[in-house]
């Protein structure tokens, strides 16, 4: 287990979406987090103090977390230059990225020889089973969306917190790197052999019979010509009862392919409810999340209640205005 407090490593992210891991961490978990490093003291901030790593040990910090992701999930020479100081100031290192930290030589070499921890998040467990696709008792939701970096990992996290607060039972599953350091457990499910996908999501959320719901986190998008492939096998593997779509509010082109547009919302749902039907074939939308943080909050509005009229479904930016029109619509449907 990751030991907190951690310090979140930011290295030179240009945007919040390139550092999305440490904002997740930031955002949900701020109790665990002591302070940030960046290699640009100009480039993004999660609003955390800016410790160097010796700063942060003598601090009580005991863990960096590579709160950065990016395509390929590469590591950097510079990152791999400033995990080496962070093990030297007496720091175990974990990271999401596809590269991994033991398959460094530097970085192993400096950990063993130093006895510090590396925790490498998208390592899939052994002795994985491909999918069945044979119905499951339980409840379960998925989120979806138009593109990569759209809010589903938030969106998910704050109907977990919606229904709690209402006395519902639930479980949110993390599948991507951010939703495992946050919840502390799940499956790195980009990570997973093609093959495998669907049945490491029955794993991930398998038959349940205690009248709760598993909230299970979406990844990528059937529109995104990288990662449609994961966002199919998790819908197969989910079974999802009921999806809530996310996209962000004028976003014209995806992430890292700006010859490819991003969906219409009424086709990219309807695509998705499609695929789904394969394994659940009673799955329904309950809801819609928009992130317009883009937007000032009148214009916001404006937005969400023209994607209600468009969708007959509840929408609301989850960051300004939470998720409880979504859960009622989803206690409607399912006579909660």
């Amino acid at each position: 287990m990751l030991e907190p407090p951690y310090l979140l490593y930011l290295g030179g992210a240009a945007d919040t979406i390139a550092a999305k891991t440490a904002r997740g961490l930031a955002v949900w978990r701020p109790e665990q987090c002591i302070g940030q490093v960046r290699t640009d003291p100009a480039g993004i901030s999660v609003g955390l103090p800016d410790l160097t790593m010796d700063e942060a040990a003598a601090a009580g910090a005991r863990t960096l977390v590579i709160g950065v992701a990016n395509a390929g999930g590469i590591m950097a020479e510079r990152t791999v230059a400033d995990v080496l100081l962070a093990l030297d100031a007496g720091l175990d290192v974990a990271s999401g990225l596809h590269q991994r930290l033991a398959d460094q030589p530097a970085i192993r070499d400096r950990a063993a020889a130093l006895g510090r921890h590396l925790w490498d998040v998208r390592e899939p467990p052994p002795g994985l089973k491909v999918g069945t696709g044979v119905p499951r008792a339980g409840k379960r939701l998925l989120t979806v969306g138009t593109d990569c970096s759209v809010g589903k990992m938030y969106t998910t996290l704050a109907i977990e917190r919606e229904m709690r607060t209402r006395g519902m039972s639930c479980d949110f599953r993390a599948t991507g790197q951010t939703g495992i350091l946050i919840s502390g457990a799940g499956m790195p499910i980009d990570a997973v052999v093609s093959d495998f996908i669907s049945g490491a999501v029955e794993q991930l959320s398998p038959a349940r019979d205690d009248d709760g719901w598993d909230l299970i986190e979406g990844q990528g998008s059937l529109f995104h010509p990288s990662y449609a492939g994961v966002s199919l096998g998790l819908l197969h593997g989910a079974q999802p009862d009921a999806l809530v779509l996310c996209h962000e509010h004028g976003r014209e082109r995806m992430r890292h392919m700006t010859h490819h547009r991003v969906p219409p919302l009424a086709d990219c749902l309807q695509r998705n409810l499609e695929a789904a039907r394969l394994t659940n074939p009673d799955v329904i939308a309950v809801g819609v999340a928009l992130n317009t943080s883009g937007l000032d909050e009148r214009t916001a509005r404006d937005a969400c209640t023209e994607v209600e009229i468009a969708l007959d479904l509840p929408c609301a930016d989850p960051v300004r205005h939470g998720v409880g029109a979504i859960v009622d619509r989803w206690a409607v449907c399912f006579g909660r």
